[in-house]
């Protein structure tokens, strides 16, 4: 993939109409040329039009609705402009760049999440917040206890619409929108557009909504260098300690799918040497915030990370990121890749593949666009079969071979049948009476009973 299939190389900042002031802040972050989603939406934004827009991850979508805002804000507002992302640490991601690209101009963020002090929030809002970036669950809160005020809202962004969806936010979001009544444009912005999100944001959209769907490559895969390895999930730990002793990365992120893996995997880390921390959901907000600064100052080598860091953990000198567990949604992939390879750095990834997860590594490589090549370390020697495991693979063999034996056929019943009647015939009265009570030969099974008939059958 090439700068080409990324950044629309035919304009510049420059040329889309944004402040003086804002390009300033582009210029020193170092862009020159927008990406194609950057390109189509933000002259769409400038004209006031509600928009939504779909592109991968790793395009560039939040500068794509920021910076619009940012040429447009009223220094002399505050509260003027709302942002909805899923996740605390994506708002805190949001609010950087924005503060970021938008530093020589008199805008300013206010991040709005839970887990922090409401009281330090409010003195953000009144010490500048003409942009708010927060969880709806928090700005439902700060509204309706009055420190947040929808009736000088401009500018209504919903980021990572999909992902709010996914983790319950849908009637929150309801809710504030249905109470932002003044005159104000809307951006919906997401890596996927169903119809289900297509639908709540026209609900809340003026007629003449731009639908922008950009589908050129993205710039985080095109500077990742993606591997993939073959493991069996008993040796993941001994393979991930094997990789990190080997190739001595710097600083490197460790993505599990559940919250007691993380925890387990990084003990098991520590336990060998490495100087490894975990964040996850269960954490604490203010414990969270300390190992994401110890991250940022250097002070953690290996973050074992549940996917609620994949949106929003931007740290420059993260140089690997490991899937440690095959997320289902390809989608998932791409975020947390995306954690390396920030600033225009070169990045590696490393996917844990086991023998059932084939098809899901064929499904991100097509999102991706890209082939992930296998990589072999034929020093490591995986470890012995685990007791349960061999024990349930021995079950599920005996009950498979069972099911591959012929059942008797009819033929073979009656040649039982035929038999049992030859033998019949040679036997005298008396051996017959004593073998069959009664003198009556069985000529088949007995008939079925129905628990001695004391239940009727049902449909009978």
């Amino acid at each position: 993939m090439t700068d080409s299939d990324i950044f629309n190389s035919t304009v510049t900042f420059k040329d889309l109409g944004l402040r003086e002031d804002v390009l300033r802040g582009i210029t020193e972050a170092g862009f020159e040329h927008p990406t194609g989603i950057q390109s189509k939406l933000i002259p769409v934004a400038l004209q006031g039009k509600d928009v939504i827009g779909q592109a991968k991850t790793g395009t560039g979508k939040t500068a794509a609705f920021g910076l619009p805002i940012l040429s447009q804000a009223d220094p002399d507002v505050s509260q003027q402009a709302l942002i909805l992302v899923p996740t605390r640490e994506l708002a805190a991601q949001v609010g950087a760049e924005l503060d970021e690209l938008g530093k020589h101009t008199p805008i300013r963020t206010a991040c709005i999440i839970g887990g922090e002090s409401m009281r330090q929030q409010s003195q953000s809002i009144k010490h500048g917040g003409h942009i708010l970036v927060g969880t709806p669950g928090r700005v439902m809160d700060m509204h309706g206890r009055g420190e947040i005020r929808f009736d000088r809202i401009r500018f209504v962004v919903l980021d990572e619409v999909d992902r709010m969806l996914d983790i319950g936010f849908r009637d929150d979001i309801k809710r504030i929108l249905d109470q932002i009544r003044c005159d104000h444009q809307t951006i919906f912005c997401s890596a996927t557009i169903s119809p289900e999100i297509e639908r709540l944001a026209r609900k809340f959209m003026k007629p003449d909504v731009e639908k922008l769907i950009h589908v050129g490559g993205a710039l985080t895969v095109s500077l990742v260098d993606q591997k993939y390895l073959a493991v069996e999930p008993w040796d993941k730990p001994q393979l991930l300690l094997h990789l990190f002793k080997n190739e001595k990365p710097e600083t490197t992120v460790v993505f599990c799918r559940t919250k007691a893996t993380v925890h387990r995997l990084t003990k098991y880390l520590r336990e060998h040497g490495i100087n490894g921390r975990e964040i996850h959901g269960d954490l604490a907000q203010t414990k969270r915030n300390k190992v994401m600064d110890s991250l940022r100052q250097g002070n953690v080598d290996v973050l074992v990370a549940s996917d609620l860091a994949a949106r929003g953990l931007d740290v420059e000198h993260i140089s690997h990121v490991v899937t440690y567990d095959l997320p289902e949604d390809p989608e998932v992939y791409v975020h947390r890749i995306g954690r390396t390879a920030r600033a225009g750095r070169r990045g590696v990834a490393w996917a844990f593949v086991t023998s059932e997860e084939g098809q899901r590594l064929t499904e991100i490589e097509k999102l991706t666009g890209a082939l992930i090549e296998k990589l072999d370390y034929p020093d490591f020697k995986p470890g012995p079969l685990p007791a349960d495991v061999a024990a349930q693979r021995a079950r599920s063999s005996t009950l498979a071979e069972r099911a591959a034996q012929p059942r008797p056929d009819a033929g073979k019943m009656m040649s039982n049948r035929a038999t049992l009647n030859n033998v019949v015939d040679q036997m005298s009265p008396e051996e017959i009476a004593r073998a069959f009570p009664g003198g009556v030969v069985p000529q088949g099974p007995p008939p079925k009973r129905n628990l001695g008939g004391r239940f009727r059958r049902s449909g009978r």
